[in-house]
């Protein structure tokens, strides 16, 4: 059973939500939160495998409230994924550096946010559906850089050529069949990336090969 946790401050976002999610039978809402202090505690709290977060709340806004989960040791198991009303959302990239899996429109639709869902607790990176690679290249040219300098010394030769293609937007499946390899070679060489780096998961991954100059706004064959 997948646990989520709901917080956003409208009270109808989060009743649609629950309606939805608590229609399937692999998953169940654990509890709701209407600010981001409130997130954070509840999350403390219930320890749900997803929270699917609205970056603009009072008391304490989204992007803080990710940083407080995903910062927390005690909570390394939760993933978060942001809510937003518009795609081009100015935080959306920060909120992925911050720690979240991914981001979802408000408006997406009830399939793609199940499969999101599912993907999400499944150790997979989340992109709205709505939207493109682009855009996290767009948000990783306009971000400040990061306090240190991201070093790719521990990783091979291999490594580095898949973080690269995780950078650009490939799976597993694409990946092992551009560099004619099994699945589950390509999917080794993205896990061991993601432990010498120290990434949460591929999210995160994408960051770092955006700030580390491996792959740069525009490389997106």
């Amino acid at each position: 059973m997948i646990r989520v946790l709901l917080a956003d401050d409208q009270v109808l976002v989060r009743a649609g939500f629950r309606a939805l999610l608590d229609a399937q039978a692999d998953i169940t809402v654990v509890a709701e939160a209407a600010d981001g202090a409130e997130a954070v505690a509840l999350t403390r709290g219930h320890r749900p495998d997803l929270v699917l977060m609205d970056i603009r709340m009072p008391v304490l806004d989204g992007l803080a409230a990710t940083r407080r989960v995903t910062g927390d040791p005690g909570l390394d198991g939760v993933r978060v994924v942001m809510l937003t009303t518009f795609e081009l959302d100015e935080y959306v990239f920060e909120a992925i550096r911050s720690g979240a899996s991914g981001f979802l429109v408000k408006d997406t639709e009830p399939d793609e946010l199940l499969r999101a869902v599912r993907a999400v607790v499944a150790g997979d990176a989340l992109l709205s559906p709505g939207a493109t690679r682009r855009l996290i290249a767009e948000f990783a040219a306009r971000s400040k850089p990061p306090a240190g300098a991201v070093a790719l010394d521990e990783l091979t030769e291999r490594e580095r050529e898949v973080m690269a293609l995780v950078g650009i937007g490939l799976s597993n499946d694409e990946i092992a069949r551009r560099l004619v390899v099994s699945p589950l070679t390509a999917k080794t060489h993205v896990s061991r990336a993601m432990v010498k780096l120290g990434a949460r998961d591929r999210a995160q991954l994408v960051v770092l090969a955006y700030e580390s100059g491996l792959v740069r706004p525009g490389w997106l064959g």
